[in-house]
């Protein structure tokens, strides 16, 4: 299959494999750090080492990184497996069969999540800055886990070592429609057992990471709009002139 092939598939497919089980969990406004160099190359370390084993990116060159300040001795040493090249593409070594049989579900390319996913009024960081910091243990579900915007989520969660064991309260009160019948409503995370970083600190993570993510999705945003912010300024100076030329043109018509 071509790149072009697999974008479009990615593009065509992604949407749904997220949408799938999604709930109405109310949305975090996820960090903006694309232009912060120090959180998009912490998010990328981020990616390589927690997500790159299952889920490809494969619209994005390893030595498209040099973007974000990072060298390419930098990129060989610290973001590159044996086998890659840093003029390939991040792609990963799991088969598609094997991973449908341990997951029951290919992973998805992450090359444009953060722009494929949107749920309601936010927007796709959001949904994965609050996605990655929802999870709770869940022994009913067979990875363990589980996680409150994607209710019973496939993907166990990479990150756990970072944020701790955590598990979700519930509390039980009578539905709103039908007061016979009593539902469950969450009511906060209490933490198990503590993570290799605080909260706070989780939270800065992921905001990089997520960051990262929104950045791979379009490398030359930032280059984008900065262009889009001249093009604007010239066309009202442009559109100045111009009306002040039709009016010295006219002027001496009757």
């Amino acid at each position: 299959m071509t790149l072009l092939k697999k974008l479009i598939a990615s593009l065509v497919l992604l949407p749904g494999l997220v949408l799938a089980a999604e709930s109405n969990f109310p949305l975090d406004h996820a960090p903006d750090r694309t232009k912060d160099l120090a959180s998009l190359q912490n998010g990328a370390r981020l990616f390589v080492n927690y997500c790159l084993s299952c889920h490809a990116a494969s619209s994005l060159r390893y030595n498209k990184l040099q973007d974000l300040g990072l060298t390419e001795e930098q990129i060989k040493n610290n973001l590159l497996f044996t086998s890659d090249k840093v003029g390939g593409m991040m792609t990963i070594a799991m088969a598609p069969k094997d991973a449908k049989n341990w997951f029951g579900a290919v992973p998805p390319d992450l090359s444009v999540i953060a722009r494929a996913k949107a749920s309601g009024a936010g927007s796709g960081p959001d949904w994965l800055y609050t996605y990655l910091r929802s999870y709770y243990k869940d022994d009913t579900r067979a990875t363990g886990w589980n996680n409150m915007v994607f209710p019973n989520v496939g993907m166990p969660h990479v990150l756990w070592e970072l944020q701790g064991i955590r598990d979700a309260k519930f509390v039980e009160e009578k539905d709103p429609h039908d007061a016979s019948k009593v539902v469950h409503k969450f009511a906060g995370f209490e933490q198990v057992t503590p993570g290799l970083m605080t909260p706070l600190e989780y939270d800065k993570a992921v905001a990089d990471l997520v960051s990262f993510m929104t950045w791979m999705a379009e490398p030359a945003q930032n280059t984008r709009k900065r262009l889009g912010v001249w093009v604007l300024l010239f066309l009202g100076v442009f559109i100045v002139i111009t009306w002040r030329l039709n009016a010295s043109y006219w002027k001496d018509i009757k």
